[in-house]
């Protein structure tokens, strides 16, 4: 079984989503975790989109990478939006980036909860987009150059 974590900087939205969709969409062929440089909580708007979409991740645990140190994986996907703001990875596994805007900071804006709605739904379906073509995105976009 292939072993896939998702990083991103407060394990609270991008790295839930894709780890919540990994795990729904491969069950049995992949295990997912998700993780971050600052832990600090799932995000509650996160929870309810990707609910809307059939995954619950409300049992999810925000975690440092510390929390998988000694783990192996086969890839690690960091999801930030720029990937030198991401922490560094677990030696051995294949590094992917693919960033993905940050839905809190895109929402801070956002007139009402249905307008940051919008803006999780967009983000989590660009996630489930991704997700969904592995390994063929994995595969594709691994150890690639800048």
């Amino acid at each position: 079984m292939a072993r896939v974590l998702f990083v991103c900087g407060g394990a609270s939205c991008r790295s839930q989503m894709a780890a919540g969709f990994m795990n729904a969409l491969f069950l049995g062929a992949v295990t997912a975790s998700a993780a971050g440089a600052k832990p600090k909580g799932l995000d509650p708007l996160a929870v309810a989109v990707m609910k809307e979409a059939g995954v619950d991740i409300s049992g999810h645990e925000s975690l440092g990478l510390e929390a998988f140190a000694g783990q192996k994986f086969d890839w690690v996907v960091t999801v930030c939006g720029a990937e030198e703001a991401c922490p560094v990875i677990p030696p051995g596994a294949r590094k992917i980036h693919v960033g993905f805007g940050d839905p809190p900071r895109l929402a801070q804006g956002a007139a009402s909860r249905e307008e940051a709605l919008v803006i999780y739904r967009r983000v989590r379906d660009q996630i489930r987009q991704f997700v969904a073509w592995y390994p063929g995105s994995f595969l594709e976009l691994a150890d690639k150059p800048g």
